[in-house]
């Protein structure tokens, strides 16, 4: 059985810093600065799809100067890694206690996942994850697929968990169940209307989930 959870909004507790990284990359770009919502909005989306949503008609040339930008000053920002989420790191010990497998499916690149797996001294404790910059953008099912097939599991014996309008229908996507959690970056009327299978205001509650 596999868990597969997003990580920005999901496990930690990134979000704002993501929006006041992507907010200073902008303004060193020469871009509007955007409010923070707008910057929420695009949360979990790999890197070029997220700057067509904020800046529709942004040039190759401005995409990556903005890139190396925000990822310039997340570098910076996150040498103090952001805190999980109340309940996160006990509920993943006691899924891992329980012979489950664990994965990431992020936005983030793989530079960016595995400096703060290096960081949190957790390389050994996700079986398997896919970033933005290895599959296709949420929320498209390919980092789902590639993780079933690492993993050697069915899609009925997954869960996806995420914050986002993207994680539920990169789920749906794939035919996965799907868990929301109700503190990241998008809302809760955003989530109810995908239809998750389950919705948790407190981390814990995932360990009540029953695969069938």
């Amino acid at each position: 059985m596999l868990f597969i959870f997003d990580w920005d909004g999901t496990l930690s507790d990134s979000t704002d810093k993501i929006a006041s990284c992507m907010q200073a990359a902008a303004e060193d770009s020469g871009l509007d600065v955007l409010h923070s919502d707008e910057i929420k909005n695009i949360i979990g989306l790999a890197m070029p799809e997220a700057l067509q949503l904020l800046y529709p008609g942004i040039s190759p040339s401005q995409q990556e100067t903005m890139r190396l930008a925000y990822s310039r000053h997340y570098s910076d920002a996150d040498r103090v890694p952001s805190a999980f989420f109340p309940g996160v790191l006990k509920t993943l010990e006691q899924l891992a206690g329980e012979d489950f497998r664990l994965a990431v499916a992020t936005g983030k690149s793989r530079r960016g996942l595995d400096r703060i797996l290096d960081a949190l001294e957790l390389n050994e404790f996700f079986h398997h994850s896919r970033c933005a910059d290895e599959s296709a953008s949420k929320p498209h099912p390919l980092m789902l697929e590639q993780l079933l097939d690492e993993a050697g599991v069915t899609v009925a014996d997954a869960v996806m968990v995420g914050d986002t309008e993207w994680d539920m229908r990169m789920a749906d996507n794939c035919g996965m169940k799907k868990i929301a959690v109700s503190f990241g970056a998008h809302s809760v009327e955003r989530l109810k209307a995908c239809k998750p299978d389950m919705l948790v205001d407190d981390f814990e509650q995932i360990l009540d989930w029953q695969f069938n």
